[in-house]
């Protein structure tokens, strides 16, 4: 049998190498194949399900395979965003995640993820706002108002968020610490279980993204008092935000984004941030995120990756400063 020359046999076990990367070329540009799992740390009902459900269903639409939503909720989303940690890199399990995926590392001591390591980002898909609501037996209809009664009644009233470390819970405790107030935390697994407990009672005040308060508040089943980003939300026009209502101090802009698995092929990451931009730019959900509160964003990996690095380091400070710890 006559051996390959050298260079010819160099020449065959490069070939032979570069086979397994052309054929996750060819599976990335085939994708999907398979339905698409799309994990939502969270409850159903919250803003998080709410934005992963709305892409999800068009990203069906566009793609021609099932992206499903699998709602993974517990410890203020580290259980789901562990569970997509070990996921395979192959860009058919996708993970929703909004703030508390960089607020997470500095409220735990261990994390079943490293939010630098473990992901690869695709894009910051819209931003929103948080609400501050209270049932309306609360005699109050103004910030204001709603300071006044707390604290003329100290460790009476409580207020819900969607869990330790959200939006909510950190805007929550901003205004607590801020002003002084005598006022207890009661975190649930999402913001659609916060505003549940406001509307029956349980917990008059809660703090939570408009997703899940607008049809509360527009049913008259609660009030709204505030929001927290510098300009009003187009959901609740005729509500003010802390800096209107004489709190300035008290401002958050929150954000729902997109991972995949860190690895997850290159082309299948560009697709994915491609189809979501633009989903969230088509005029009907345009439509349908302004009455939610959300707004579209749509930003790069790139752009992504930084605000992580950035807003990991910020709030390491903040809750390191507030001492906030998670239960």
């Amino acid at each position: 049998m006559k051996l390959p020359h050298r260079r010819q046999f160099l020449h065959l076990t490069a070939g032979a190498a570069a086979l397994p990367a052309l054929s996750r070329i060819a599976r990335a540009q085939a994708y999907p194949t398979a339905p698409v799992r799309v994990i939502v740390p969270f409850a159903p009902g919250g803003p998080t399900d709410v934005i992963g459900r709305l892409i999800a269903q068009k990203l069906s639409e566009h793609l021609g395979r099932q992206f499903f939503v699998e709602n993974i909720a517990g410890a203020g989303g580290n259980v789901g965003m562990g569970r997509a940690a070990r996921a395979v890199a192959d860009g058919y399990t996708i993970l929703v995640v909004g703030p508390n995926y960089v607020v997470n590392p500095a409220l735990y001591e261990k994390l079943p993820y490293d939010p630098i390591k473990d992901f690869d980002p695709i894009t910051v898909a819209v931003k929103t706002t948080v609400v501050l609501t209270v049932n309306p037996s609360l005699p109050v209809q103004t910030m204001k108002d709603l300071v006044a009664l707390i604290r003329a009644n100290p460790a009476k009233y409580s207020y819900a968020s969607g869990g330790i470390g959200t939006p909510g819970h950190l805007v929550g405790e901003q205004f607590r610490l801020s002003l002084g107030l005598d006022l207890v935390h009661v975190p649930y697994n999402s913001a659609g279980l916060a505003i549940g407990s406001a509307v029956a009672g349980h917990t008059p005040i809660s703090f939570v993204a408009p997703a899940p308060a607008v049809p509360q508040i527009k049913d008259g089943k609660l009030r709204a008092l505030a929001v927290t980003s510098k300009t009003r939300t187009l959901a609740l026009p005729d509500v003010a935000t802390m800096t209107e209502a004489g709190y300035p101090d008290i401002e958050f802009d929150n954000w729902l984004a997109v991972l995949a698995r860190a690895r997850t092929p290159t082309a299948i990451i560009s697709l994915l941030n491609r189809e979501i931009v633009k989903i969230v730019m088509l005029p009907d959900v345009k439509e349908r995120l302004a009455t939610l509160g959300f707004e579209p964003v749509g930003n790069t990996p790139e752009q992504f990756v930084a605000q992580i690095r950035t807003e990991t380091e910020k709030w390491a400070r903040i809750i390191r400063a507030a001492g906030i710890k998670a239960e």
